[in-house]
């Protein structure tokens, strides 16, 4: 048997985002060697999944497993993928195709934001100010999905207990609310001296340059606050590890993202219309249900969580 990793990338409109992608797959060939390892985007960039089963099936796989390297289980993980994995099951019925969990929650993740707040403290030009006066505002893309939202908010909760900064406050770039700077007037409100926004971002892309824009606006509107932003996630060794740990897991049969299968998904499958904006899918309040009460996309059941 020959078994090949699917790497899934969302894919951005800036080229930039999808270079440091295809440079974190480089890191994953070379963190196991042993292993082979194929790019892929979902949209905005080629090669696209379709593409991606492809080149592994020329590439003489019988079964491949795919990993989406996308951060919150959305309409993309829950619906799109699965959709196009079916259509590559089709195509090649002789080929085993595993379906592996997105990134999630997971302990080094939250491991990976503090690092980041950290890193940034001490690469400030000026002496950074205590944590009873520091805030974090973590800024996530945003979904129309509630359950995704929530998981952000718990991954809020345990930066908090891991820095004892003032507040952690999460925004959303697009889709839904609060914005970046509703998340910014709500830690001065609460009264931070000093703001760092973490992104919970991946790579680069259109929405970060963005957002580094909005926050030198707010700063120009606040000088009495210090804002400054935290870097994304990049090629880090903690996002090799835990990449490759949902390609283990998926393939010792452990957690696969059980979307795959789900009946809800066959259900919605002829309501489900794809927006860029995800502003009016229908996934479907029995979808969501039965994924929190009935599947094992987490080793864990993941409760809406509560901002600090």
């Amino acid at each position: 048997m020959k078994e090949i990793t699917l790497c899934i990338g969302h894919g951005s409109r800036d080229a930039d985002g999808n270079e440091e992608f295809i440079h974190f797959v480089d890191q994953l060939r070379k963190a196991a060697p042993d292993k082979h390892f194929e790019v892929s985007f979902l949209e905005l960039a080629t090669p696209t999944i379709l593409d991606g089963i492809d080149a592994c099936v020329r590439a003489g796989a019988t079964r491949i497993v795919a990993v989406p390297i996308i951060l919150l289980a959305a309409s993309h993980t829950k619906l799109e993928i699965p959709e196009l994995l079916d259509a590559g099951r089709a195509k090649y019925p002789h080929v085993e195709m595993i379906y592996g969990r997105n990134i999630g929650l997971h302990e080094r993740i939250v491991d990976l934001l503090t690092t980041r707040y950290q890193e940034h403290l001490l690469n400030l030009p000026t002496p950074a100010a205590q944590p009873e006066d520091t805030a974090i505002v973590l800024m996530g893309r945003g979904s129309s999905d509630p359950d995704a939202n929530g998981d952000l908010y718990k991954i809020a909760r345990q930066i908090w207990e891991k820095t004892g900064v003032r507040t952690v406050e999460v925004c959303f770039t697009g889709i839904t609310f609060p914005s970046l700077p509703d998340g910014v007037r709500r830690a001065m409100a609460l009264g931070a001296k000093q703001i760092v926004v973490v992104p919970y971002f991946l790579f680069t892309g259109v929405l970060m340059k963005r957002m580094r824009d909005v926050l030198a606006a707010l700063q120009a509107e606040h000088p009495q606050v210090q804002m400054t932003m935290a870097d994304y996630f990049g090629a880090h060794p903690y996002l090799v590890e835990v990449v490759l740990s949902r390609r283990d897991e998926a393939i010792a049969g452990h957690a696969f993202m059980n979307c795959d299968l789900c009946k809800y998904r066959k259900a919605a499958l002829p309501d489900h219309h794809h927006h860029h904006d995800h502003a009016h899918h229908h996934h479907g309040a029995a979808h969501d249900h039965a994924h929190d009460h009935h599947h094992h996309h987490e080793a864990n059941p993941t409760p809406v969580g509560e901002g600090a």
